[in-house]
């Protein structure tokens, strides 16, 4: 028996692009001392990283693929197939990168080993929606002699900043002093001026600011004036607004503003024309507002939730969603007097007629520091099989 664990040492969570890096480990679990120890043998092991996509037959129709059958491995078949009983279809590979040829371990020994590969930046997003799903896996493959395979899959998630595909390394970095005693590799110097980049683009795009006022009425007249700062977020970020109901014509009884993010499949690959568009909301604030002259909300974007991106079959937006109840009937008439003795009281109305109206603001959500999202990230960082 032996035991196969691959570990990530950052993080399930990468920008397309970086390089990912993985540490992989055979054990022999049998301590020398044991009477049954013996020495262990592996034929070889591989790895590879793949993006599967998988979609609702229900919404999208897809082409047929004729790759669909190879997901079946025969338990003689001595071909390494990453993607070997997983659903969908493999839409994004990198090359197999063999580890080892027949590794022999003794009781007690394990031996370790490096996968490093750059992800590719021109893939899709990691995403799970209701239509489609991208899924990113690292899938190590490993077999005995005369034995099936074993796959080991280390599912990690993958964020797509738009501009760092034309991203070039400045000349005049080639005869930037060094330290001679500091050996540092090139893809690890490439990598951390990705992310820096990255950070630079997103610091960029997200603390512009600038008044956005925008008007709320309905048929009836003017409700009051929505503020908002800015339409650009990372996901972490707050999406914070602010309400003036005092120079309205219609009272305000009731508003609500929902974070939401717009699924829509390509009109070619829907499986009906005119179908609907699917909708998830990610936060929502509710408030009564009846003679209130301003009032405001704050939304979190989940650092688990995927930003906007489009490809050639479906497109992911955010918007907020307001829905808001007004009165029929002016302010005034809203109370009722309950006594005309000297300590008036003010009671309100049991009844009341009431319009409701809704609107919808898009919204730009850009990613964040891969770091900062492998915090709450669903995968672990290590995975473990055994052989």
């Amino acid at each position: 028996m032996i035991e196969a664990v691959a570990k990530l040492g950052r993080g399930p969570v990468f920008l397309a692009g970086e390089t990912l890096e993985c540490s992989i480990t055979f054990t022999n679990p049998l301590s020398a001392s044991s009477t049954s120890a013996s020495s262990e043998m592996l034929a070889w092991a591989s790895a590879q990283i793949h993006c599967q996509f998988h979609a609702s037959e229900n919404r999208v129709a897809l082409p047929p693929s004729d790759g669909s059958k190879h997901d079946v491995q025969a338990e003689n078949e001595t071909v390494f197939v990453p993607n070997r009983g997983e659903r969908g279809q493999c839409i994004l590979s990198t090359p197999p990168k063999i580890l080892f040829c027949d590794l022999r371990l003794d009781p007690g020994e394990s031996k370790s080993y490096s996968y490093c590969e750059t992800l590719p930046i021109d893939g899709p997003p990691s995403f799970r929606g209701q239509s489609v799903k991208y899924v990113y896996k690292l899938t190590v493959g490993c077999q005995r002699v005369n034995s099936p395979i074993k796959l080991l899959r280390v599912p990690f998630r993958v964020l797509v900043l738009h501009g760092l595909k034309d991203y070039q390394c400045p000349q005049d970095e080639a005869v930037a002093p060094s330290n001679p005693f500091l050996e540092e590799e090139e893809g690890l110097k490439k990598d951390s001026r990705l992310a820096d980049l990255a950070t630079e683009l997103l610091m960029a795009a997200t603390s512009r600011r600038s008044l956005h006022l925008y008007n709320i009425s309905n048929t009836r007249g003017k409700v009051g004036t929505f503020c908002i700062f800015k339409t650009v977020y990372k996901i972490g970020e707050d999406v914070i607004g602010t309400f003036n109901f005092s120079e309205g014509d219609i009272p305000c009884l009731q508003f609500s503003v929902s974070l939401q993010t717009e699924e829509s499949i390509q009109e070619e690959f829907q499986r009906r024309r005119g179908q609907p568009v699917s909708f998830s909301t990610h936060a929502r604030h509710q408030e009564a507002c009846l003679h209130t002259a301003q009032s405001s909300f704050s939304l979190p974007i989940p650092l688990s939730s995927t930003p906007g991106f489009t490809t050639n079959i479906v497109s992911l937006k955010w918007r907020l969603h307001f829905e808001f109840v007004t009165s029929g009937e002016s302010a005034g008439t809203c109370l009722v007097r309950g006594s005309q003795s000297e300590a008036v009281t003010w009671s309100g109305v049991e009844q009341i007629e009431v319009d409701t109206f809704s609107w919808d603001l898009p919204i730009k959500v850009l990613p964040t520091n891969p770091i900062l999202a492998s915090y709450v990230s669903q995968f672990s960082s290590a995975n473990s099989i055994t052989i």
